[in-house]
């Protein structure tokens, strides 16, 4: 698929078909994750891939709040159908063990520093690749986070060393009709000329 197709066809699914994903495709779709761009090249992610219905499962219920102040019903209905779940995780102790080493001239880990958390940062070019790729593989997927109080319960249940935070989720499948409505379908995208200043504000 030609590049801007793929740009202009990405869009977040949230119900999907009983087809399962090939494993290439899974495959292909984690290794371009880490061909993204990590300051000092720190790498300082890794991902948790969820196949199994029993994993998935797993995933669901520790993350899944028994309330909400919004229903939603249809969004996890809908979401539940993805036959893979990656968890995208950063590790802050890379990036700060990275740029205390000889070549980056600091000498401590200071985090301080750094004017944005990178870390998280790079993850989430990581997270765009595999959108894009799930995309070229003729899929669907979706980004997502978990919420913060069940962070702890999903750690847990897939055994999540402390070092690593949960940046977000993407689920990956064959795109169904229906599921939630995401904003846009309540939102105008901003024109063009509107978000891209040239030569200045």
């Amino acid at each position: 698929m030609e590049f801007q197709d793929v740009v202009r066809k990405r869009r977040m699914h949230r119900t999907f078909t009983d087809e399962p994903v090939p494993a290439e495709a899974v495959d292909r779709i984690t290794r371009n994750a880490v061909r993204a761009p990590s300051a000092g090249f720190s790498q300082g992610w890794a991902f948790v891939v969820l196949e199994t219905a029993a994993d998935r499962d797993r995933f669901w219920a520790a993350s899944t709040p028994d309330t909400s102040e919004r229903d939603m019903s249809a969004w996890l209905a809908g979401m539940r159908t993805a036959p893979v779940i990656v968890l995208a995780l950063a590790s802050k102790a890379a990036y700060l063990r990275r740029y205390a080493e000889k070549d980056k001239g600091w000498e401590d880990l200071d985090e301080s520093r750094w004017p944005v958390p990178f870390w998280h940062v790079d993850v989430g070019m990581a997270s765009l690749l595999m959108l894009q790729t799930a995309v070229d593989e003729g899929l669907g997927a979706c980004f997502f986070g978990v919420p913060p109080e069940h962070v702890g319960a999903v750690r847990d249940e897939l055994g999540i060393p402390d070092e690593y935070e949960i940046t977000g989720v993407v689920a990956i499948g064959h795109p169904a009709d229906g599921g939630a409505k995401g904003s846009p379908t309540r939102r105008r995208r901003k024109p063009f000329d509107e978000v891209v200043h040239r030569g200045g504000w």
